[in-house]
């Protein structure tokens, strides 16, 4: 469709469409953005995760033109545009208050931008129509954009920018006002228009759901840095620190000291670990601990533990519930069976079980 965006075969052979080199952002003494390295690759959805004051707007800001950095470089499809005001470069950016003229219609304000760049009324009216059905608006052209619902706000605002054809479409928190059911819907069409519109799109949440629904690279920060970039399941399965294992997900993490290639755990058991001597932490996802028959201490492959049941509450399609380790450690764990919980009462004594492969190290 021509609201796509421009495909990104204009940047050189074997390059990213997107690189920042070593870019940071200050606020006087106050430092938003320590050294960045990032990379983009074309059609890609990466989502930049975070919670709130850890940079990630501020970085997309900067990427899109409407906060210049204050040291580094920003290339886009092999050009240096870091000092280049946001409508000379080939992105567009869609806002959480979506930005909609009120005044306008649905087809005057995607069609804005276009007449604003001197197009042809044919070519305006090509565009602005393949744009509305992208988003699924058909019907709606004249209808004034405040006669219209949060979602369909959204549908304009993604409209505008796309009919655009930006290499890069930036989306800073979009969906956050909406309510949970239409947040879901619009994750689904965000997931369609990029299949469909084939461009690429970099996303600011600090909803680690959303993120997971939508991208397929991940880029968490946190105080302004970069703590891990990967696709979603190897940043949860493989999180490189503490924080993007708590962040990401929910996240047990237990300490041990290791010694001659052994780990005692500080909630028990041990088990064989591979590593340097000394103080280690371990990250244990809550769908990898099992309940056992009593049992405590290493299993063939598992790793068990006796514990106290804290807490457990039947979800419906899961069931989740808390455990306390015999040294005062709460420990989280999902039951795949929640009729199960409906027989754990807290107080009682229980096992759990994991195996000792589950258990990630992870840098202190």
């Amino acid at each position: 469709m021509t609201a796509s965006p421009e495909p990104a075969g204009a940047s050189p052979a074997g390059s990213p469409l997107l690189s920042l080199s070593a870019v940071t952002k200050a606020f006087g003494s106050a430092v938003a953005v320590h050294p960045v390295d990032l990379s983009v690759e074309a059609g890609s959805f990466t989502a930049i995760l975070g919670p709130s004051g850890c940079g990630k707007s501020t970085l997309l800001r900067m990427i899109g033109g409407f906060s210049l950095p204050s040291s580094g470089t920003i290339t886009i499809a092999g050009e240096d545009v870091t000092r280049l005001p946001p409508q000379k470069r080939p992105t567009n950016m869609v806002f959480q208050s979506h930005g909609l003229f009120p005044h306008m219609t649905v087809w005057e304000n995607i069609a804005f931008g276009l007449s604003i760049a001197g197009r042809s009324r044919t070519e305006i009216g090509r565009r602005v129509g393949d744009a509305i059905a992208l988003v699924r608006l058909d019907g709606l052209d004249d209808r004034p954009v405040d006669r219209l619902s949060g979602g369909q706000q959204q549908r304009v605002a993604l409209a505008r920018a796309l009919v655009m054809r930006p290499k890069i479409l930036l989306l800073d928190e979009p969906l956050s006002a909406l309510d949970l059911k239409l947040r879901q819907t619009m994750q689904e069409e965000l997931r369609r228009i990029h299949r469909e519109a084939g461009g690429t799109f970099i996303y600011v949440t600090h909803d680690q759901i959303e993120a997971f629904a939508l991208a397929d690279r991940l880029v968490v920060m946190n105080a302004g840095r970069i703590e891990q970039i990967g696709r979603p399941h190897e940043v949860y399965r493989k999180p490189s620190s503490l924080f993007a294992a708590r962040f990401v997900g929910d996240a047990n993490v237990l300490d041990g000291t290791r010694a001659h290639g052994r780990v005692v755990l500080d909630v028990g058991p041990s088990f064989a670990s591979e590593g340097l001597d000394g103080r280690a932490s371990f990250v244990l996802r809550p769908e990898d601990i099992r309940l056992d028959a009593a049992m405590n201490g290493e299993c063939g492959d598992r790793v068990a533990l006796a514990v106290m049941v804290t807490e457990a509450v039947h979800l419906g399609g899961s069931g989740r519930a808390s455990v306390t380790a015999p040294n005062g450690q709460t420990l989280l764990l999902t039951l795949s069976e929640p009729d199960r919980t409906l027989a754990l009462k807290s107080g009682a004594e229980a096992a759990i079980s994991w195996p000792a492969k589950a258990l990630v190290e992870v840098g202190r």
